[in-house]
């Protein structure tokens, strides 16, 4: 279809003029002849000057609008030529030039093209219709231009028809690397997707992400705008508004679109960022406008225009805020700078442009520089293009410094490159032709050669890509103003590869990092501590931020989810930008119930080791020998010392030994004090007992040390499987929401119950059997206060185990020392305070005499009131003899086993009973 377009176009222009042009020279704007030819397509001239709205018949309207930046750009092409022709790369052959002014318009530069496509050496100026150029000899070899990319893409698709080189030195648009559609175009610059990556990542460093984008309705604004809202949103940020202005200046609404634009910009408040794709004469429009409304706004300039010396010499253009440019990477400048100096050397009789300058300059002679440019800007737009002067100023070659001013360097570059990548193909080519004959290659060859050269240029290697691009990056400039004139000054470079931003000192990062002070956003920033919470708006940079919830945190700006901390060991707060890692505890020497607890522990081991001591020193006192002796109360003693030294192993930072030796050291010790406690109840049972055959029974079950090593025995088998099958260990409890428990995990639930089962079942036993004696003398007798203790134990251990169940913390241990604690002190206390009493405080009646009458007492009180006048008890050991209180003043001398005494106060109970009343009923004495 393109190429059906094409050919059309060719045939109306041919068919639309039955001769060429008369004159074609007039067409022409710069040659120099050579044996090869190489064409240039520049905008020397802003527009076409149209007599009414649009054009009655097909001719070439005049241009108007002397652009100096443009002009510079012919001259750079001029001058890189004759420094090929002057050098040694091309011996004995010459490059010529023939240049066009586009006049930034598409019908131009395809005229100019025709003209590039015409036959070499034919009469008449026209273009031959063939299936098969490849033979096809054309005037122009290659083509250097042009600059706008709406005007390369129409003049490359008809290029294509020969396959002649297209050298551009500006032209980005990113479609022209589709080698499909554009196969000869090849470029010395990168292309718009480079330029729209750098600015997205600009825009992301800067933290904006809401920005407005402005450009032309054209090839080259729709495909930029397009490219950059894709890199945009990859990098998170949104547009918000897109404004097109008309392509070219002729269009007479292009004004209408302007304040519309700006009207959009004043309405946007948020939006404090605005990207530039617009060429100069547009930027010039806009800024001018600027001014009168006081926007201030930070600009992103593209490649067309963030170096041009037309806008940074608007009046007061320091009002419209900062412009941060991308430009193409400038080099050596001092051979052009050379020839701008010596440009009156340079013949103007083949070189319009160069003298339409000339008569501009001359006609304001006394405009100082800085309004200059404006001035012939604005005067040859009423101007017919190249109309002549009758005299030129004798100051024109005075004021050749003004052009280095409108100098652009990283375009100047391109052009250079574009040239001299031409010269070193053509030498390639020419290596084995005669290329002083002008027919010596057809232009595809060229192209093949050119794709693959590689040249050096400002001791730089520089090669096409498969695209045909030269990805030389970019320069990222800040304009700045300095004693009150605007001057662009780069403050980074951009490495396409790595996409990166190199800066080259302190000062320019800092010029970077400045910029982040500027907000553009469509929301407020949400802070460290909290995340976006989208609204109904389509985009995904207008949002409301909401506090991260416990255990989950944003340690930067803008973020859009929360992270979840690690639950095992870090914890965060609402709002919170950090994860705080959780405290190890457990219950320290240093808590203070941790304190208490100890000494509760060592009080209770100070009354151990006091009992020791004031039974040792009443050994043989009847309170102490009721007791079973030294021996079985030393045994009581040690279980109740190693019960109060256990619970030190409940406090501390839990290890596997103390976790193992805690349970085992209690369960043990207080096993063995149970059974010990256990053979007392069961022999005051067996002493006291009134019937004949439990008494039988008693005194075959009584046998004291191996019930204590049985039942301790069971308990250190029961305790030594659980040590070996599930032992208990150190385990972090890490379900509490802010802190790590260190606590000891029991192994095994069943045999912990265990454990505690048995020496309830023990305590169980005790308790009924210290209840059948709980009547006896109560000097003497344990009963009463071993109950009594069996059930401050039980109590104990029936609360804690729903306590324990429910428990969770570091006190935790606590609370099962707490109960080991109040089950030791109350079966301490029941067992050895009475008669530590009885001891201390009523020496009385812990003599033998006190004891005998006791059992005087007793014994008549089971046999109803009988007076006892003598009573004879032989034992095997020893024998009790007992005399009539009543006829002595004084209690006879009692020969007393202490294992029979409780045996003997039994029996002598149960014979008075007998021999005394019949009737009297066995339930009763049982009773008594």
């Amino acid at each position: 279809m393109a190429l059906l377009i094409i050919l059309i176009t060719f045939f109306v222009i041919i068919l639309a003029t039955s001769q060429p042009c008369q004159t074609p020279d007039d067409f022409v704007a710069a040659t120099s002849p050579g044996h090869i030819i190489i064409g240039g397509l520049f905008a020397i001239h802003e527009k076409m000057l149209y007599s009414e709205d649009y054009p009655r018949r097909p001719q070439i309207q005049k241009c108007v609008g002397f652009e100096i930046s443009n002009f510079l750009q012919t001259l750079a092409m001029i001058h890189s030529i004759e420094m090929i022709n002057n050098s040694t790369l091309l011996p004995g052959i010459k490059l010529g030039y023939e240049i066009y002014d586009t006049c930034t318009e598409v019908t131009v530069a395809m005229a100019a093209a025709l003209r590039f496509l015409s036959k070499f050496n034919c009469s008449r100026e026209i273009v031959e219709f063939k299936c098969d150029y490849s033979s096809y000899m054309p005037r122009v070899k290659a083509v250097i231009g042009a600059g706008y990319s709406e005007i390369t893409m129409a003049v490359s698709r008809m290029l294509s028809l020969q396959l002649m080189p297209q050298v551009s030195y500006e032209s980005t648009a990113e479609i022209l690397s589709d080698k499909i559609r554009f196969p000869s175009f090849l470029r010395t610059v990168p292309s718009d997707f480079y330029q729209t990556k750098a600015m997205a990542n600009l825009i992301q460093k800067s933290e904006w992400n809401w920005i407005g984008i402005i450009t032309t309705d054209d090839d080259y604004g729709r495909l930029a705008l397009d490219t950059f809202a894709i890199q945009a949103a990859a990098n998170n940020v949104c547009i918000a508004f897109k404004e097109v202005l008309p392509a070219f200046l002729s269009d007479s609404t292009i004004e209408v679109k302007i304040n519309h634009t700006l009207e959009k910009i004043i309405a946007e408040a948020h939006v404090n960022v605005i990207v530039v794709f617009l060429r100069q004469f547009h930027v010039f429009s806009l800024f001018s406008k600027a001014i009168e409304k006081n926007i201030n706004k930070i600009w992103i300039a593209s490649d067309n225009w963030s170096t041009a010396t037309k806008i940074t010499t608007i009046t007061d253009v320091t009002k419209v805020g900062k412009v941060v440019g991308f430009t193409f990477r400038r080099g050596n400048m001092s051979s052009f700078h050379s020839f701008l100096q010596n440009l009156n050397m340079l013949p103007s009789d083949n070189n319009k442009p160069l003298h339409e300058y000339a008569m501009l300059l001359s006609a304001f002679a006394n405009v100082k520089d800085s309004d200059l440019s404006q001035c012939i800007f604005n005067h040859s737009q009423e101007t017919s293009a190249y109309k002549a002067h009758e005299t030129i100023g004798k100051n024109f070659f005075m004021r050749n410094e003004f052009l280095w001013d409108y100098t652009e360097p990283g375009l100047i570059r391109s052009i250079q490159l574009a040239v001299f990548a031409l010269g070193y193909a053509i030498r390639d080519l020419c290596q084995a032709r005669d290329c002083q004959n002008s027919n010596a290659f057809q232009p595809w060859e060229l192209l093949d050669v050119l794709k693959n050269v590689t040249f050096t240029n400002g001791g730089n290697s520089f090669h096409f890509d498969a695209h045909g691009d030269l990805n030389t990056g970019y320069d990222v400039v800040l304009w700045k103003e300095i004693n009150g004139h605007m001057t662009i000054t780069k403050i980074a470079e951009y490495d396409l590869q790595k996409d990166v931003f190199i800066t080259t000192d302190q000062e320019t990062t800092n010029e970077l990092r400045n910029l982040k002070q500027i907000q553009s956003k469509c929301s407020k920033e949400c802070s460290p501590g909290q995340m976006k919470k989208s609204t109904r708006s389509q985009h995904i940079c207008c949002y409301e931020c909401v506090n991260c919830p416990e255990n989950h945190y944003s340690n930067q700006t803008d973020m859009d989810h929360c992270l979840l901390c690690n639950n095992e060991t870090h914890w965060a707060p609402v709002r919170s930008s950090t994860c705080f890692a959780k405290e190890v505890e457990y219950l320290s020497w240093n808590d203070s119930l941790a304190i208490l607890l100890l000494v509760l522990s060592l009080l209770g081991i100070m009354f151990v080791l006091v009992i020791g001591i004031i039974f040792t020193r009443n050994l043989n006192t009847p309170v102490v020998k009721s007791s079973g002796g030294l021996m079985v109360c030393y045994v009581i003693l040690l279980g109740h010392f190693l019960n109060f030294a256990s619970t030190g192993f409940f406090i501390g930072e839990p290890q596997d030994f103390t976790c193992k030796t805690r349970q085992t050291l209690f369960g043990v010790s207080f096993t063995l004090c149970v059974s010990c406690i256990l053979m007392k109840s069961l022999k005051i049972l067996l002493a006291f007992s009134l019937d004949p055959k439990l008494q039988n029974f008693l005194k075959c079950l009584y046998k004291p040390i191996p019930i204590i090593f049985t039942c301790t025995g069971i308990q250190v088998v029961i305790c030594t499987l659980w040590l070996i099958f599930a032992a208990p260990a150190v385990e972090e409890n890490v379900s509490l929401p802010r802190v790590i428990i260190l606590e000891c995990e029991e192994g095994s639930i069943l045999a912990f119950g265990i454990m505690l089962g048995y020496i309830a079942i023990l305590a169980f036993i005790c308790f009924i059997f210290a209840f059948k004696g709980r009547k006896l003398p109560e000097n003497y007798n344990e009963a009463k206060f071993i109950t009594f203790g069996m059930l401050i134990y039980f109590i104990a251990w029936i609360t804690f185990i729903p306590i324990y169940a429910t428990t969770f913390g570091k006190y935790l241990p606590a609370v099962e020392i707490i109960v080991i604690l109040i089950s030791n002190y109350g079966i301490l206390c029941c067992t050895f305070i009475p008669k530590c009493y009885v001891i201390l405080c009523k020496q009385e009646t812990n003599t033998k005499s006190a004891f005998l009458e006791m059992i005087y007492s007793y014994s008549s009180h089971c046999a109803g009131g009988l007076i006892m006048s003598h009573v004879s008890l032989d034992a095997t050991n020893s024998n009790i003899t007992m005399t009539n209180p009543s006829s002595s003043g004084k209690p006879a001398a009692w020969q007393i086993s202490k294992d029979l005494q409780a045996q003997a106060l039994a029996r002598i109970c149960r014979e008075n009973s007998t021999n005394i009343s019949k009737g009297l009923s066995r339930k009763r004495v049982s009773s008594i």
